[in-house]
């Protein structure tokens, strides 16, 4: 009986589905400046290639880290979300990767200096080189697991999102407060005249 294969199946649909290639393309749309228009392009679906972006944000090609910088900032402005699935898209072609949660980390943040309270704004830097100010159009959301371990995340761009660090979300509660919301008070952070919940008060207290 013949042995059965049961590696992993990667899709090429055509010769441009390459890294290379990808790299040649998205190099090419970046001289235009700031990020690609991802959301005008709709290429042919080409398949997957292997390459995953891990929890902490690491980029891998065919199970090797992407160690240069330079690099994983060019793939991530071509990133696209299309419901729960991510994809490197080009004019000519769109490939499928895998992102194990969220596919930026937030390493840092600044916060305004003009006080506390709504008219604060809290600013993010991500691990490939994005800034974002979250508020109403980039909100801040935490999910919590069945532990109570909360798992916090920053909106980037385009339904693109990035895991908030560890570091930045203790600072983060360092300089939260309570607010009341729909009859609950809350803990969490302002930011762009948003209220971002964390967790309610009576869970803190309680």
């Amino acid at each position: 009986m013949a042995k059965r294969d049961t590696t992993q199946k990667i899709v090429t649909g055509s010769p441009g589905s390459g890294l290379d290639t990808l790299l040649k393309a998205t190099k090419d749309a970046a001289k235009a400046g700031g990020l690609p228009p991802v959301h005008l392009w709709n290429p042919p679906f080409c398949g997957d290639i292997d390459m995953e972006i891990r929890r902490d944000g690491t980029w891998f090609h065919e199970g090797t880290p992407i160690g240069r910088a330079p690099l994983v900032r060019l793939f991530s402005t071509i990133l696209k979300r299309e419901g729960d699935r991510y994809f490197l898209v080009t004019p000519v072609e769109k490939v499928g990767i895998r992102v194990e949660d969220a596919p930026f980390v937030a390493q840092d943040f600044t916060v305004t200096e003009d006080g506390r309270g709504p008219a604060q704004i809290v600013t993010f830097t991500t691990n490939v080189g994005d800034s974002v100010a979250a508020g109403p159009e980039n909100p801040i959301r935490v999910m919590r697991d069945e532990r109570g371990e909360p798992s916090p995340y920053v909106h980037v761009r385009a339904g693109l999102e990035a895991l908030i660090d560890r570091k930045s979300f203790y600072r983060l509660v360092d300089i939260g407060e309570a607010h009341r919301v729909d009859g609950e008070d809350w803990f969490g952070l302002w930011s762009g005249g948003a209220f971002f919940r964390f967790i309610p008060v009576r869970e803190l207290t309680g």
